[in-house]
Protein backbone atom coordinates (compact mmCIF):
# COMPACT_ATOMS: atom_id res chain seq x y z
CA UNK A 1 0.00 0.00 0.00
CA UNK A 2 1.45 3.31 -1.11
CA UNK A 3 0.49 6.37 0.96
CA UNK A 4 -1.53 8.95 -1.00
CA UNK A 5 -1.39 12.70 -0.27
CA UNK A 6 -4.70 14.43 0.40
CA UNK A 7 -4.57 18.13 -0.40
CA UNK A 8 -7.98 19.82 -0.75
CA UNK A 9 -8.11 22.69 -3.25
CA UNK A 10 -9.94 24.80 -0.64
CA UNK A 11 -6.84 24.89 1.61
CA UNK A 12 -3.58 26.72 0.95
CA UNK A 13 -1.38 24.82 -1.52
CA UNK A 14 1.12 22.82 0.51
CA UNK A 15 4.84 23.02 -0.13
CA UNK A 16 7.05 20.44 1.54
CA UNK A 17 4.16 18.72 3.34
CA UNK A 18 0.66 17.30 2.77
CA UNK A 19 -2.54 18.31 4.53
CA UNK A 20 -3.24 14.61 4.91
CA UNK A 21 -1.79 11.23 4.01
CA UNK A 22 -4.06 8.29 3.27
CA UNK A 23 -2.70 4.81 4.04
CA UNK A 24 -5.36 2.23 3.27
CA UNK A 25 -8.48 3.64 4.89
CA UNK A 26 -6.54 5.46 7.63
CA UNK A 27 -6.13 9.18 7.08
CA UNK A 28 -3.31 10.92 8.96
CA UNK A 29 -4.29 14.57 9.16
CA UNK A 30 -1.37 16.98 9.13
CA UNK A 31 -1.21 19.78 11.66
CA UNK A 32 -3.56 22.65 10.84
CA UNK A 33 -3.16 26.14 12.20
CA UNK A 34 -5.68 28.92 11.72
CA UNK A 35 -4.50 29.81 8.21
CA UNK A 36 -7.21 31.19 5.97
CA UNK A 37 -7.33 31.04 2.16
CA UNK A 38 -5.04 34.11 1.98
CA UNK A 39 -2.35 32.34 4.04
CA UNK A 40 -3.04 34.60 7.02
CA UNK A 41 -3.75 33.51 10.59
CA UNK A 42 -7.30 34.58 11.41
CA UNK A 43 -7.54 37.37 13.98
CA UNK A 44 -9.66 37.42 17.10
CA UNK A 45 -8.20 35.02 19.62
CA UNK A 46 -8.21 31.36 20.52
CA UNK A 47 -11.88 30.61 19.76
CA UNK A 48 -11.63 32.00 16.23
CA UNK A 49 -8.30 30.25 15.70
CA UNK A 50 -9.79 26.97 16.93
CA UNK A 51 -12.71 27.34 14.50
CA UNK A 52 -10.38 27.93 11.54
CA UNK A 53 -7.82 25.24 12.43
CA UNK A 54 -10.44 22.58 13.16
CA UNK A 55 -12.36 23.59 10.03
CA UNK A 56 -9.17 23.15 7.99
CA UNK A 57 -8.68 19.68 9.48
CA UNK A 58 -12.29 18.73 8.67
CA UNK A 59 -11.87 20.00 5.10
CA UNK A 60 -9.03 17.53 4.60
CA UNK A 61 -11.08 14.77 6.23
CA UNK A 62 -14.03 15.42 3.88
CA UNK A 63 -11.72 15.40 0.84
CA UNK A 64 -11.09 11.69 1.50
CA UNK A 65 -14.77 10.90 2.13
CA UNK A 66 -14.49 11.16 5.89
CA UNK A 67 -16.82 12.58 8.49
CA UNK A 68 -16.12 13.89 11.99
CA UNK A 69 -17.29 10.60 13.50
CA UNK A 70 -14.39 8.89 11.67
CA UNK A 71 -11.84 10.73 13.83
CA UNK A 72 -10.12 8.33 16.21
CA UNK A 73 -7.49 10.70 17.60
CA UNK A 74 -6.99 14.47 17.80
CA UNK A 75 -3.96 16.27 19.20
CA UNK A 76 -4.13 20.00 19.95
CA UNK A 77 -0.93 22.00 20.38
CA UNK A 78 -1.40 25.25 22.30
CA UNK A 79 0.85 28.21 23.01
CA UNK A 80 -1.35 29.28 25.94
CA UNK A 81 -3.16 26.48 27.77
CA UNK A 82 -4.83 28.78 30.35
CA UNK A 83 -6.34 30.87 27.52
CA UNK A 84 -7.74 27.71 25.89
CA UNK A 85 -9.13 26.54 29.24
CA UNK A 86 -10.70 29.94 29.91
CA UNK A 87 -12.59 29.66 26.60
CA UNK A 88 -13.38 25.95 26.91
CA UNK A 89 -17.17 26.35 26.79
CA UNK A 90 -17.00 28.48 23.64
CA UNK A 91 -14.54 26.08 22.01
CA UNK A 92 -16.77 23.14 22.94
CA UNK A 93 -19.69 24.91 21.27
CA UNK A 94 -17.63 25.38 18.09
CA UNK A 95 -16.62 21.69 18.20
CA UNK A 96 -20.27 20.58 18.44
CA UNK A 97 -21.26 22.99 15.65
CA UNK A 98 -18.58 21.61 13.30
CA UNK A 99 -18.38 17.95 14.38
CA UNK A 100 -21.44 17.18 16.45
CA UNK A 101 -21.29 15.33 19.77
CA UNK A 102 -18.41 13.07 18.66
CA UNK A 103 -15.28 13.04 20.79
CA UNK A 104 -12.30 10.88 19.79
CA UNK A 105 -9.25 10.21 21.92
CA UNK A 106 -7.69 13.63 22.48
CA UNK A 107 -4.62 15.32 23.90
CA UNK A 108 -3.83 18.97 24.55
CA UNK A 109 -0.14 19.80 24.59
CA UNK A 110 1.44 23.09 25.58
CA UNK A 111 4.28 24.40 23.44
CA UNK A 112 6.30 27.60 23.27
CA UNK A 113 5.66 28.41 19.60
CA UNK A 114 4.12 27.18 16.35
CA UNK A 115 5.26 27.53 12.73
CA UNK A 116 3.50 30.87 12.20
CA UNK A 117 4.45 33.24 15.07
CA UNK A 118 0.87 34.52 15.48
CA UNK A 119 -0.63 31.00 15.59
CA UNK A 120 -1.99 30.02 19.00
CA UNK A 121 -3.19 26.53 18.09
CA UNK A 122 -2.35 23.63 15.79
CA UNK A 123 -4.56 20.56 15.44
CA UNK A 124 -3.69 17.20 13.95
CA UNK A 125 -5.55 13.94 13.90
CA UNK A 126 -6.10 10.43 12.64
CA UNK A 127 -9.30 9.11 11.08
CA UNK A 128 -10.40 5.67 9.94
CA UNK A 129 -12.81 6.05 7.03
CA UNK A 130 -15.20 3.19 6.18
CA UNK A 131 -14.39 1.64 2.79
CA UNK A 132 -17.86 2.47 1.40
CA UNK A 133 -17.21 6.23 1.83
CA UNK A 134 -13.49 6.31 1.14
CA UNK A 135 -12.37 8.62 -1.66
CA UNK A 136 -8.79 8.09 -2.79
CA UNK A 137 -7.48 11.26 -4.45
CA UNK A 138 -5.40 10.91 -7.57
CA UNK A 139 -1.79 11.73 -6.69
Amino acid sequence: MTPVPVNPPDLPKPSGYSHGTLAGNTLHLGGQTALDANMQIVPGGIVEQFRQAFGNLLTTLREAGGRPEDLVSVTIYLTDIPDYQAHGKEIGKVWRELAGPVYPAMAGIGCTALWQPEAMIEILGVAVIPEERLVVPRP
